[in-house]
């Protein structure tokens, strides 16, 4: 497994919409595994292949964040939002792409997402809580949307101007 760069905003390639995977193959699962390796070691809950400069419909996540309990991992191909609930769901979101900025996005509360898996199966699970959260923002990402484009203009423009600044210093270190 290898541990690959996270892109910071504002990167081109973070706003474009990502292509599907379609067949399962031994590079995607591999993909797959360096994205989790990437994603805990960053450490985040969720991270999408374009936020590694990849342009694939692929997204891994473990929102398990009680001690002691055991991880689950996923990585989730190609998917689609089947159901959303009426009910909206307030959480404070961050990005792995947008360092140490935070801003609170309202999304359904409860989502039916359906994905191929690492086998190459159809599946479909519901999800709820920062399970649901997590993955609408994944989702996002492979349409090349973050989590700012559902801020205010003037909240959004503040943490672009902010992670300018951050990429500046980190070219000149």
């Amino acid at each position: 497994m290898t541990l690959r760069q996270i892109l910071i905003h504002p990167d081109p390639r973070l706003k474009k919409k990502a292509d599907p995977v379609g067949t399962v193959t031994d590079d995607i699962r591999t993909l797959a595994a360096d994205m989790l390796e990437t994603m805990y070691d960053a450490p985040g809950v969720g991270l999408a292949a374009p936020q590694i400069g990849v342009s694939k419909r692929i997204f891994v996540m473990d929102c398990i964040k009680e001690e002691g309990a055991d991880p689950r991992p996923m990585a989730l191909i190609d998917p689609v939002v089947t159901w959303a609930s009426d009910d909206l769901n307030t959480y404070e979101e961050g990005c792995l792409s947008i360092p140490e900025q935070y801003g609170e996005v309202k999304r359904p509360a409860e989502v039916e997402v359906e994905w191929t898996n690492l086998d190459g199966d159809r599946v479909s699970e519901r999800f709820d809580g920062l399970w649901a959260t997590c993955a609408q923002h994944e989702i996002d990402h492979l349409d090349g949307k973050l989590f700012i484009d559902h801020l205010k203009p003037l909240r959004r423009q503040m943490i672009t101007r902010k992670m300018q600044k951050l990429k500046r210093e980190l070219s000149r270190g």
